[in-house]
């Protein structure tokens, strides 16, 4: 049990106080012992910016980098790790509900967002059931298809992709060629001539 410390003499200044109470401590051996006691401090060379301590904490603690990251960000991660996430799920039912749980989480995202505003599209189902089934193989993956899944197969549809414009998006989310943005298009455009009539 740690004792309450006395109060400061009246007649005693700060530093000489503080200097007789640590001076007390290191006779009774409070100070013996400790740990990391020789031990050369980490970082006293490192240059240090306003976040040294965040990031320190964070490598102590084991905490993972994402910790970081906007709830966007975090997301749109969720998103595009989807493939690897579902790769070892046993069914076609299980690939689809943790399809859904991101896309829940990424709507709840839609209807209030924190933090910085990057947009963030849910993913689609058939295309990462299609790659779940593509990365399963023959051996395992040879369920019926299903309807929508022939559709996400068989014909490429075109979707707006912000601002890479709209092109056609393949079973696997693959877009065509890029389309110019509209700074692009406007900089090609041949300077009008004025008309002398």
């Amino acid at each position: 049990m740690v004792a309450m410390t006395e109060r400061k003499p009246a007649d005693l200044p700060v530093g000489n106080w503080v200097d007789q109470l640590i001076r007390a401590a290191q006779e009774r051996g409070e100070f013996d012992d400790l740990p990391g006691a020789g031990k050369p401090l980490r970082g006293v060379d490192a240059p240090l910016d306003e976040d040294w301590w965040v990031r320190q904490k964070i490598r102590d603690e084991g905490l993972p980098a994402d910790a970081l990251l906007p709830p966007a960000l975090l997301l749109r991660k969720e998103v595009a790790e989807l493939p690897e996430v579902v790769r070892d799920l046993p069914t076609e039912d299980a690939v689809r509900e943790a399809v859904r749980d991101v896309n829940l989480r990424v709507a709840a995202w839609i209807r209030t967002p924190t933090g910085p505003v990057i947009p963030v599209a849910p993913a689609d189902p058939e295309a990462v059931v299609a790659a779940w089934r593509a990365a399963r193989g023959p051996a395992g993956g040879e369920e019926l298809a299903s309807p929508a899944q022939d559709r996400a197969t068989a014909e490429p549809r075109t979707e707006p992709h912000g601002d890479r414009g709209s092109g056609p998006v393949t079973a696997h989310g693959d877009l065509g060629p890029p389309r110019p943005s509209w700074w692009q298009r406007l900089l090609r455009r041949r300077p009008r001539t004025a008309s002398t009539d």
